[in-house]
């Protein structure tokens, strides 16, 4: 701040206050001033002693006001005064002799106000708080942020287009935008944002404009400008409607050129008119003129309309009665420097009525044009005097008149916050639109009767894309370079969906189909249940001359990050569909179309707080993670957190083994051990019971009839799925098996290669004798029990239930898994046998076992018994990542629904959820583990005893809490490379973690 600045601005902060401020137009109105006192060369304590400061200063704000304007105004010279009108523009990533440049503007022009344009944050600030020491009056800075800081700025938010956002239906979200944005200016010392765009893009061929209109119908139009609007002169940023009169049926870029509108005055004044009757009504800050041939408004041909004066005072000012600031358009753009020479454009725009002339390309040469129209009497005290107060009113209510330095301290982090993606996800969800869905072919329902092909149209990458359809199912991407070759493999599939990606960089991109695409867009439409998701402009769909072939067809609007995942969890029917098309799209799409979906209760992806849980403090589970690892407990881990049906926590730790060869990836399948229980005995368990077939009180001898002159045969179904029933904790058939001398797989019993005699495949080149899965059963059927009843954990009971359940069927669990619930629910990762679907390098070793099979176990259970079923076990054998586990865990949550389909009812799944034996000390519910009864147990002792799931001797664990809606899964290898490591078991690593899941909720 100038010397001189601060020692006036010290005459006036008694008097003067942070503004709160107002949306009435009237505020900024002028006055004469309230006194005429000299103080140029008096010092401050005469100053106050000559300057009488009435009643209706102190107490009325806007006498405050005006005091402030008048008391600048008049210590004003001639040049400084025409100095203000002038806003110029600076490029923060220019080197520093080109910025320096504009020093000399603030310190001999005295120029009124920066726009800054292209550059970074820190650097903006940096040549902000330069600029601003060296002005006499604080600078007002703009910006062209109509989308956010982004527009203009790296390591700045974008938000959706305006297109995008005109889908939505609830006009809060959009308040909500010119908020959080107008805060993101606020911080970076930006006090007028050139934002809405309030034209309407009538015109699909609109260069200029196009997405950056919210649509083409003027009263979505208008409520959306409103809204916007609203929220960003509520944070005290002044909005800035444009481009005035309206450039929405252009077919020529004012940037190249003089676009011209031929309308007639009343359409003009019905259509491209009406919001800004609305907004100035609502308080609008200002508004920018656009440079337009309107020869319906102004006769003189190809005379802009930002000098015209019927355009900017007789219209805008006198008939809409807009009394805040009117900015000309850049007055470096063709539309006007093409008409006029450097400084007489910018007095012909002073004379039409604009206040502030905006990127003058000679602001000497224009100032001393301005100045010499003044002393010839073309331009009276009374409007220098109106344009010139408007703008100091206006500096007074964006706070300049107690400025403060930008702090560039935490400033990149300040201007990222959560809460930018937050309201971005929101914005995304309700903006999406479905166009087609022709016997409601979305959301995709029944995924075991589907097989999915994706195929990538456009110039942009749609990877994000098909990595979140994989999410819900397997996906595959057909790729060819040639159209007979897609088509070919598309032969194998029953659903395809297409994806054009269009460069999401900015809104002028292209957004058009090629010649070609459409050709193989056609084709492969006649394929059975196609859906297209087009991943840019709505205008895209002009391209294409039918769409009778395609059952489906979503509008994302962008190719952004967020767009992607978001239609594909639409697709899958986690999110719904609530858009609207903003602009007509032909006879088939009118404008508004738009068709609405329900959740099929799917996962959903997304943001902490949004479910309400804090994303920071769910960091701290990473200082945990990272010890165990560096601790060397497992060499890696796949962690997610799930709440309210939506995933917000989901990351991947260390590598497959502590060779460090390759990283964990979400795709990664892990030995899931114990989790086997819950995941695939218990559920066809339930599924039996719901059907009939057995109750919670059947014995074992009714489900086993070889069993019925056993030692079990009374032994119900609740008491041993609970662990209370006398059995023994294991039984290690393997040991038997081994010679006594090399303690190697004895050869009576194993073969490397596959025969009729030894099929039961062990690991890759062992075989275990084909009969040897009745005398296992023979071992268990004959076990004794314990002699004293009391809780003891046990494998058995599932070696028991495997063996009923597949005796039911006459099929084995993989396939009765796969058949009744992984391939509905989209568990496609989740399995028995990994090694017969996977790569290799995508299953994560369990140990290098030197006690049975004398090798690395890796694409084989890890289980001895498990193996010695050929990997099929009741209790162990399945292999799964963490998002397969987090659906199944889902659809208990869910009551047993999931996807559209009621897997398991809810009062049987709250039966198995039930503890019945708690009054004798056992937590354990029916095949589900519970929470601890006292001080030790699985969990971490900080959740409700309604909560279930279990733990795996290979470092797996799994929990859902009805209550509080959380599932929680971590998957690791601590056993790899020696299942004797107990680190990550006695270090309590998964209940820490559970507990930091606990703290991160906001109550």
């Amino acid at each position: 701040m100038s010397c001189i600045f601060r020692r006036y601005f010290s005459v006036l902060v008694f008097i003067s206050s942070v503004s709160v401020f107002s949306q009435h137009p009237d505020t900024l109105n002028v006055s004469e001033p309230l006194y005429e006192k000299n103080t140029d060369s008096l010092p401050v304590e005469e100053v106050l002693e000559n300057i009488t400061v009435s009643p209706l200063i102190v107490e009325d704000e806007k006498d405050r006001q005006r005091f402030w304007v008048d008391s600048i105004y008049n210590k004003m010279t001639l040049k400084e005064k025409v100095g203000q009108l002038f806003m110029v523009d600076v490029f923060s990533s220019k080197p520093k002799k080109e910025t320096d440049k504009i020093k000399r503007l603030i310190e001999e022009f005295h120029i009124g106000g920066i726009i800054f344009s292209k550059g970074g944050p820190n650097r903006q600030a940096k040549l902000n708080n330069e600029y601003q020491e060296l002005s006499k009056v604080p600078l007002m800075i703009g910006m062209d942020a109509e989308w956010g800081l982004a527009m203009r700025l790296d390591s700045t938010k974008a938000f959706p287009w305006n297109m995008t956002l005109g889908a939505i239906q609830d006009n809060s979200l959009i308040e909500e935008t010119g908020q959080q944005i107008a805060k993101h200016c606020k911080r970076l010392g930006v006090h007028i944002n050139f934002a809405p765009v309030v034209d309407m893009n009538t015109n699909p061929k609109n260069p200029i404009i196009g997405n950056r209109s919210f649509g083409e119908e003027k009263d979505n139009v208008t409520e959306k400008a409103l809204a916007f609007m609203k929220g960003m002169q509520k944070e005290g940023v002044l909005a800035s409607a444009k481009h005035f009169p309206g450039h929405g049926d252009t077919d020529s870029d004012s940037h190249k050129t003089l676009p011209t509108i031929n309308f007639d005055e009343k359409r003009i004044d019905s259509v491209e008119l009406y919001p800004y009757r609305k907004l100035i009504k609502e308080g609008l800050s200002s508004v920018m003129v656009a440079h337009l041939n309107i020869p319906s408004l102004e006769p003189r041909s190809g005379y802009p309309s930002s000098i015209s004066e019927n355009v900017v005072t007789n219209i805008l000012q006198d008939s809409l009665n807009f009394e805040g600031l009117v900015i000309t358009d850049a007055l470096n753009m063709k539309g006007a420097s093409d008409f006029k020479a450097p400084g007489d454009i910018d007095l012909a725009a002073f004379k039409a009525g604009n206040d502030i002339l905006l990127i003058s390309e000679d602001v000497p040469l224009a100032s001393q044009k301005i100045i010499s129209a003044y002393y010839a009497g073309e331009i009276s005290e009374k409007r220098l005097s109106r344009s010139v107060k408007k703008i100091l009113m206006a500096k007074y209510k964006v706070g300049l008149h107690s400025y403060k330095p930008i702090q560039s301290e935490y400033l990149i982090e300040e201007l990222n916050s959560i809460a930018n993606e937050i309201l971005h996800h929101k914005l995304v969800e309700n903006s999406l639109t479905l166009l087609k869905n022709e016997r409601a072919i979305l959301p995709v329902k029944n995924l075991d009767l589907k097989k999915i092909a994706y195929v990538s149209l456009g110039d942009d990458s749609g990877e994000v894309f098909l990595e979140e359809l994989n999410k819900y199912t397997k996906v595959d991407w057909v790729k060819g370079n040639q159209l007979p070759d897609i088509l070919e493999q598309l032969k194998n599939y029953n659903y395809v969906i297409v994806g054009l990606h269009k460069s999401n960089a900015n809104p002028w991109k292209d957004y058009r189909f090629k010649d070609k695409e459409l050709v193989w867009l056609y084709e492969i439409a006649r394929l059975n249940n196609t859906v297209l998701s087009v991943f840019s402009r709505p205008y895209a769909m002009l391209d294409l001359q039918t769409t009778t072939n395609f059952e489906g067809i979503l509008m994302s609007y962008q190719n952004s990050k967020v767009a992607q995942e978001k239609a594909a969890q639409l697709l899958f029917g986690a999110i719904e569909a609530k858009g609207k098309l903003p602009v007509s799209l032909g006879m088939d799409f009118p404008l508004g179309t738009g068709l609405e979906t329900r959740s099929l209760k799917r996962l959903a992806y997304g943001i902490p707080e949004t479910v309400g849980m804090n994303s920071h403090k769910l960091q701290r589970i990473d200082s945990v993670v990272n010890i165990a690892l560096k601790e060397n407990m497992t060499p890696g881990v796949q962690l997610m957190v799930a709440r309210k049906g939506k995933v917000i926590f989901n990351k991947n730790y260390g590598y497959h083994t502590y060779a460090k060869s390759r990283k964990v990836r979400g795709s990664d399948i892990y030995d899931l051990a114990s989790l086997t229980k819950i995941l695939a005995t218990l559920p066809l368990t339930m599924e039996l019971k719901d059907n009939g077939i057995l109750s919670l009180d059947s014995r074992v001898g009714e489900l086993l009839p070889s069993f019925q002159d056993s030692n079990k045969k009374d032994i119900t179904v609740r008491s041993m799925l609970s662990h209370y029933a006398r059995l023994r904790a294991w039984i290690p058939f393997f040991l038997k098996t081994l010679d006594s001398v090399t303690t190697k797989p004895d050869k009576k019993y194993y073969r490397n290669k596959r025969s009729d005699d030894y099929n039961i495949r062990v690991t890759g080149n062992l075989y275990l004798r084909s009969d040897m899965k009745d005398s296992l059963m023979l071992r268990i059927k004959d076990s004794e029990l314990r002699k004293r009843l009391s809780y003891k954990y046990s494998d058995l009971p599932y070696y028991m239930m495997k063996s009923f359940i597949e005796d039911h069927y006459g099929n084995n669990l993989d396939a009765l898994t796969q058949q009744h619930f992984y391939r509905g629910i989209g568990a496609s990762n989740m399995g028995y046998l990994p090694i017969n679907r996977f790569k290799k390098k995508r299953i994560v070793p369990t140990e290098n076992d030197q006690a049975y099979r004398k090798e690395i176990i890796h694409g084989y259970v890890h289980d001895q018994g498990a193996a010695m079923f050929g990997g099929i076990g009741g209790h162990a054998g399945l292999f799964a990542n963490a998002n397969d586990v987090t659906k199944i865990m889902q659809m208990y949550l869910n009551g047993g629904y999931y996807g559209g389909k009621q897997y398991i009812s809810p009062e049987t799944i709250a039966e198995f959820n039930t503890c019945s034996y708690c009054h004798k000390k056992v937590r354990r519910g029916v095949g589900f583990d519970k929470p601890q009864l006292g001080d030790i147990g699985p969990t971490c002792g900080c959740i409700s005893m309604n909560s279930y799931g279990h733990s795996g001797f290979t470092g797996t664990f799994t929990w859902a809490d009805p209550d509080e809606e959380i599932i929680y899964v971590f998957l690791s290898n601590r056993t790899f490379p020696d299942s004797a490591n107990r680190k990550l078991i006695s270090n309590d690593i998964r209940s820490e973690i559970q507990r930091l899941i606990y703290e991160a909720i906001n109550y």
